[in-house]
């Protein structure tokens, strides 16, 4: 049986997690939006008007941008996490997205400033990209170090949970806004609306500048001046579990090529319309947000390896059929399976890597090791949807690159933590002592 090693009672640790759950939960509204955006509307505003492949695979590219400066991030915010405790990283990030993102419904269009604005946007992007590596790491290893042993997979699990509220978020945006606007006049102006709205970050961060804990497995000040520097310390000891979360976050792969490439391709090459698409990815991150904590339960009773397993192995089945349904135009069959893919199975994998990673590495690095591994990891998966479409040039109504991507990719992730040893029933004093 496992001794509770947590210096903080339950609600004390519950707060803190619905706290950062909030702060996810807004932080990845402002990264998802700019995907959902640049898919609808954002092509023909920030880039020349060439042959609609090419705007198309710019605009991805413009996507996975944000995924390019998080290996930077990570190294730099998980660094002062580590060294100088959680709570300021997080709230910083937060303050960062936020502004970049009001500055991205303030840029100048293609025609206004020629090459200056999708130059603009793509630094602006890259910001996101710094700002959501370490404050998403950050959160999940306070919530963990702050949370009892019998407890940790669920409530690292939140951390998660909240990033499928900023998937609605985003979606639900655009519905909002189509509801209320005609579509010309959201692809002049209105999409900046919802990028405006992105400075209530600022405040969020501020106040959660005043409830969050700090971690209490950093240890005094001194104790950590008198450590070698994370990424030393990390390179050292730990290359092989940094090495082993790069790959088992491969299975990113399936969010990406399901919330981005599957609504552009569905959109321009199948009967299902844009609507449809869209209260498909609405409806399954409902989903996702209580599958999420539901599997993060089950981790703290079964394990984190077989949650993570069953997940990727239902991705990696299931992808295929969802894009059938799609290429055959059956909207109701691709909204099911699509929620059993997305909304069921990944959410598996999606509930655990925050304890399942966390627990790879002690505290003193544990944020250094999790955010430089997923953000690695992160940044290869984004670019899924430009690699299939630049594969796909000339055949680009065929789905089955993207479902065979996402397959591997699962099969990948699948095999690394198969090979990789559970520690659900360790004591936080044990994962610090290794």
């Amino acid at each position: 049986m496992r001794q509770d090693d947590s210096p903080l009672h339950t609600p004390a640790a519950l707060r803190a997690a619905w706290a950062v759950w909030l702060a996810n939960a807004l932080q990845f509204y402002d990264f998802f939006l700019f995907g959902t955006a640049t898919v609808l509307y954002l092509g023909p505003v920030f880039f020349p008007d060439t042959e609609p492949e090419l705007v198309e695979l710019a605009a991805f590219a413009s996507i996975g941008a944000g995924f390019l400066s998080r290996p930077l991030g990570a190294v730099l915010l998980g660094h002062l996490a580590d060294r100088y405790g959680r709570r300021s990283v997080i709230v910083s990030a937060l303050v960062l997205m936020g502004i970049s993102t009001a500055a991205m419904g303030m840029l100048p269009s293609y025609r206004q400033a020629g090459l200056w604005a999708p130059i603009l946007l793509i630094g602006l992007r890259l910001l996101q990209g710094i700002a959501i590596s370490g404050g998403h790491a950050s959160s999940s290893a306070l919530v963990l170090e702050l949370a009892s042993a019998e407890r940790r997979g669920v409530y690292a699990s939140l951390v998660l949970s909240g990033t499928q509220i900023g998937v609605i978020g985003s979606s639900l945006v655009f519905i909002l806004l189509s509801l209320f606007m005609p579509e010309q006049d959201i692809r002049a102006w209105g999409w900046r609306i919802p990028f405006w709205s992105s400075l209530a970050l600022v405040a969020v961060g501020i106040w959660l500048h005043y409830v969050l804990p700090e971690s209490p497995r950093l240890g005094p000040r001194s104790v950590q001046g008198g450590r070698p520097p994370p990424f030393r310390m990390l390179w050292a000891r730990f290359r092989k579990e940094v090495g082993k979360v790069v790959l088992a976050a491969q299975i990113s792969v399936v969010s990406i090529i399901f919330g981005v490439y599957s609504l552009s391709w569905a959109v321009r090459y199948t009967k299902v319309t844009q609507a449809t698409m869209l209260w498909l990815m609405t409806v399954n991150a409902m989903i996702a947000v209580l599958a999420i904590p539901l599997w993060g339960y089950l981790s703290d009773r079964i394990g984190r390896r077989s949650i993570f397993l069953i997940g990727a192995a239902g991705c990696c089945i299931l992808v295929w059929p969802y894009f059938w349904s799609l290429g055959a135009g059956n909207a109701p069959l691709a909204f099911f399976l699509g929620i059993t893919l997305a909304g069921v199975f990944y959410s598996a994998a999606n509930g655990v890597w925050p304890s399942l990673y966390g627990e790879m590495f002690p505290s003193p690095v544990r944020v250094s090791g999790v955010a430089i591994g997923t953000q690695i990891g992160f940044t290869l998966a984004a670019q899924a949807p430009a690699l299939v479409a630049f594969i796909a040039q000339r055949t680009p109504s065929d789905w089955t690159y993207a479902a065979l991507l996402t397959s591997v990719c699962c099969s990948v992730s699948a095999s690394v933590i198969f090979l990789t040893p559970e520690t659900y029933d360790k004591t936080m004093q044990e994962l610090d002592t290794r």
